[in-house]
């Protein structure tokens, strides 16, 4: 799987105010195994995530326990 980080000005806003971040992922991929993936690629736990298709592609955002910030992984992945 592949998670393509969006960094539009609604989602640098959900980084800051909510500790969200927001991907583009396969439409065929399923939430559970993307938790999965996240959880194992950037080594943080997740509370909730919420999927949308739109477009012909589907969105996921993935919001993140107290624990690890977002804007800290949005920084590793070069967003902010």
């Amino acid at each position: 799987m592949r998670f393509k980080p969006i960094a539009t000005e609604k989602a640098v806003k959900l980084i800051e105010m909510e500790n969200t971040l927001v991907f583009e992922v396969g439409r065929k991929e399923k939430k559970k195994d993307i938790k999965k993936e996240f959880e194992e690629t950037f080594d943080t736990k997740t509370n909730k995530i919420r999927t949308l298709i739109k477009n012909n592609r589907k969105i996921c955002y993935i919001k993140l326990n107290k624990d690890k910030p977002a804007i800290d992984v949005a920084t590793d992945l070069g967003m902010m």
